[in-house]
This record gives structure tokens, C-alpha cells and sequence, in this order.
């Protein structure tokens, strides 16, 4: 998720020191060295980035392969840690074991990018910022990146193998994801658009009567 345009957002950049000092409540990634405040996400932004987790994540435990991360987690993409040039937080990640680089501490950011970024559309989410993400990300060596129109129920599949292509589903499809998890089977989009049914009745509910 990204911050709106209209969104106030300090002028300077961070370093990765003053980065880790910010209060935990405080919510932002640095894009092209701006600071850009990240809005609070709703229930449904949550609920699909938790069924996307779910069912990568059975897949990459029983293999053992790497590590599945949710939102919060902080990729620094090669930045320099006395001025950070980005800082990008995907709502779900995957980082795989050759991944991890030797000595990274773990409690700190990790130093590179995710092998996969899920990024979660939300309302007065910015369209420009989201493309910079994006094509950061491929070129400092995401795989794939994953963008989730939750309204639409569509995902658009971006490859760094493939960068002048975008790969669109929809309806009952499933994304193909064989690349990097060969044999994973389930990743349907109404598996990943799939929530509670007192979800579906309020959203299919009339809108109350403002008088």
C-alpha cells in the first residue's frame, strides 16, 4: 500500500539510523528519496493480504525454502544506510533462502529486495508512486511483483524476466506462480479474494439511508 498525493510528507530523507528511531505508530517508506507517509489500511486490505500469506506460505514452510513476511517488514533496495534512496514495505513478501545474506541482523531491515513484493491497492492509493515502486523493485532484482485490485478482483503480475509485460487475472484463474514455487497449487483468485460471509453480506448490503 502507498501513501495519496495529497498526503503531507517531510521534504528531507532518512538515514537507516533515524529510520529505526522513528516510533513504532509512525508509518512510511521512502520512495526516490521522499518520505511518504503510509494511511492505515483497512479490514479487507488485510484480510486478502492474510489469505495471499496463507497460501504461499504452507508452500515455502514445508520446503523449507525461505521466508514468508507480512506487512511491516522494511526492505531497504540497496539503499545507502546514511541516506536512504528507498524503503519500501510490501503488504506480503517472499525472501528466499539465498536470499538471506550472511550476517544480515535480523532485527534490522533487510539490506535488498523480496524474490516476490504483494503490493494491496487501497482507495487514493497513487497510481504514479505505485509504477516507481514497481519498477524499482525489478530493477534492484524482485522477481515478481504481485498489485491486488481488491475492488476490481483482479491481480497484475509484473516479471523481471519479462519487463515490458504485464500478466492480468481474472474471474476463476490462477496465478501462475511456477517460477519460483514449482507444483503450488490453490492460487486461485477467489482464494485470494475469498472473505467471511458477514463481510460479502455487508458489502453486498444497499447503503444505509443518510435521513
Amino acid at each position: 500500500m502507498i501513501a495519496s498525493p495529497q498526503t503531507p510528507a517531510p521534504a528531507r530523507t532518512l538515514s537507516l539510523e533515524a529510520l529505526l528511531a522513528l516510533d513504532e505508530s509512525i508509518r512510511i517508506e521512502i520512495i526516490a528519496e521522499e518520505i511518504v507517509p503510509m494511511p492505515a489500511a483497512g479490514g479487507v486490505h488485510h484480510m486478502i493480504a492474510a489469505n495471499i500469506y496463507r497460501l504461499l506460505d504452507r508452500y515455502v514452510s514445508v520446503r523449507d525454502i525461505g521466508l514468508m513476511l507480512f506487512d511491516g517488514f522494511t526492505y531497504l533496495i540497496y539503499s545507502p544506510a546514511g541516506r536512504l534512496k528507498d524503503s519500501y514495505v510490501p503488504d506480503v513478501s517472499f525472501l528466499s533462502a539465498q536470499n538471506i545474506p550472511a550476517g544480515w541482523e535480523v532485527e534490522k531491515p533487510h539490506p535488498g529486495t523480496p524474490d516476490v513484493a504483494v503490493e494491496i491497492m487501497s482507495p487514493g492509493d497513487d497510481a504514479e508512486l505505485l509504477l516507481t515502486k514497481i519498477r524499482t523493485y525489478l530493477e534492484k532484482g524482485t522477481q515478481q511483483v504481485w498489485v491486488i485490485y481488491p475492488r476490481l478482483r483482479e491481480v497484475h503480475q509484473y516479471l523481471r524476466s519479462e519487463p515490458a509485460r504485464i500478466r492480468l487475472y481474472r474471474g476463476d484463474e490462477s496465478v501462475d506462480a511456477e517460477a519460483l514455487f514449482p507444483g503450488i497449487e490453490g492460487l486461485t483468485l477467489p482464494a485470494i479474494f475469498k472473505l467471511p460471509a458477514w463481510v460479502q453480506a455487508q458489502q453486498a448490503a444497499p447503503p444505509a439511508d443518510p435521513a
